[in-house]
């Protein structure tokens, strides 16, 4: 009788376990890397390693050029300095440096914000492209700060510019398993991996547009962190359109006619960003949209792929469902197509724009910059939504929504754009 009703207790502690919802996530705080000074590089310096490198032709100089003229970029982001020296050191020494000067350069400031002990940490999530060096990211990480032995680290690679997104949502799963837990996540790209030095004008976009940069995270599930954390994980979604050839291929690392390796840039990309957009919406919308919004799009849909009506889509509102947008900052033209397919006004799509202008794109910590700028502003008040939303090869779409938990006041701490906000937003010619 007595092992019955220990074997039934047991049965209803599983039921109750596994039906029990999902434990919420916090974002404690969070850290981008601001590089010192000497690794600024304006566009005419750029263009002039490029040029006393000798790899270019003078027909890919023209082109990089005129790319670099437009591309929304201004004259302080920053490159590695293996980048800058006279020759340019491609070493792999010099990628990892630039990765670790990165990452522990964003997580000292991060555990100075946060005073958490390093070994309190038990999932670590890095991403990083095209960098994959032996021993892992992680492994650097773990060796670096002593981390505990049983940590569940893992570390993601060739996932493209959406990843930094991808990862939080990674992150999120894991500690909805495991609780009382804290999730390191970190996110950058390494510029001297991702230069290409051939003549492929495809590839050579790559060059012009990337910067150095990167974020770390503190995610954590524990119900006392939410009293000091800064925000909330209201949803995480991921679009793949990888089933499609033209989406798979649209960024693509190969090798060149010469031999050299870089990521191609298809003329399909903003096609494929844009629809994939639409699909990505298609499921965000009845997560945070308002009913009206939801009927609006309900009653077009119907009518285009029920009854065959020659209509478009309703493209909802969603500056109803978010008081601030983080875009990742793929590129000016990106840009331009984002705040038209979403019609945002200026304000909306000001903090990517000034992103990229004042650190280029910085990959998949990008949208960790942009939330950067919002706080330096002192626009975040408590209850306010926020929404990242990202791109990345594969062809992917990631979205984070988050609601502030209190008013955010940057000045009290580290953020990488005080010491020069008052001088944001500037025109971009």
């Amino acid at each position: 009788m007595a092992s019955c009703l220990t074997a039934s207790f047991l049965a209803i502690i599983n039921l109750l376990h596994f039906k029990r919802k999902p434990s919420k996530v916090y974002l404690v705080d969070f850290a981008c890397y601001k590089p010192n000074d000497s690794c600024i590089c304006s566009n005419e310096t750029m263009l002039e390693r490029a040029k006393l490198s000798g790899r270019l032709s003078e027909e890919s100089m023209k082109f990089v050029t005129k790319i670099v003229d437009r591309s929304g970029l201004g004259p302080k982001t920053y490159v590695p300095e293996g980048l800058l020296s006279i020759p340019q050191n491609l070493s792999l020494f010099e990628a990892r440096k630039e990765t670790e000067t990165v990452f522990f350069g964003a997580i000292d400031e991060l555990f100075e914000k946060t005073r958490i002990d390093a070994k309190e940490i038990g999932i670590l999530v890095v991403n990083c492209c095209v960098f994959c060096p032996v021993p892992s990211l992680c492994d650097m990480i773990v060796n670096r700060y002593k981390l505990r032995g049983n940590i569940l680290s893992y570390n993601l690679s060739g996932m493209g510019c959406s990843a930094g997104v991808l990862a939080i949502d990674f992150a999120k799963r894991l500690l909805q398993s495991h609780p009382n837990s804290y999730a390191l996540v970190l996110s950058t790209e390494n510029g001297i991996s991702n230069m290409y030095w051939g003549n492929n004008p495809s590839m050579l976009l790559i060059n012009c547009l990337f910067r150095m940069g990167g974020s770390a995270c503190l995610l954590s599930n524990r119900p006392s962190d939410r009293h000091h954390a800064k925000y909330q994980i209201l949803h995480t979604l991921r679009t793949h359109l990888g089933y499609d050839d033209r989406s798979y291929n649209c960024v693509f690392q190969h090798d060149d006619e010469a031999q050299k390796i870089g990521v191609a840039l298809s003329k399909d990309l903003m096609n494929v960003a844009g629809e994939a957009l639409k699909a990505h919406i298609t499921s965000l919308g009845p997560l945070v949209l308002p009913i009206s919004e939801k009927l609006k799009f309900l009653a077009t849909f119907v009518g285009k792929k029920v009854l065959g009506l020659k209509i478009e889509l309703y493209i909802p509102d969603f500056k109803l469902a978010f008081e601030h947008f983080c875009i990742h900052t793929g590129g000016r033209a990106v840009l331009d197509k984002m705040q038209k397919s979403l019609k945002l006004e200026d304000r909306h799509i000001e903090p990517s724009r000034m992103t990229l202008y004042r650190f280029g794109n910085t990959s998949s910590s990008s949208v960790w910059y942009e939330l950067a700028y919002c706080e330096a502003k002192g626009r975040i008040k408590k209850g306010d939504r926020i929404w990242q939303l990202a791109f990345g090869s594969g062809f992917k779409c990631n979205s984070a929504v988050w609601v502030a938990l209190d008013n955010i006041y940057a000045a009290s701490k580290k953020n990488p754009w005080m010491d020069e906000i008052h001088e944001f937003p500037v025109k971009v010619a």
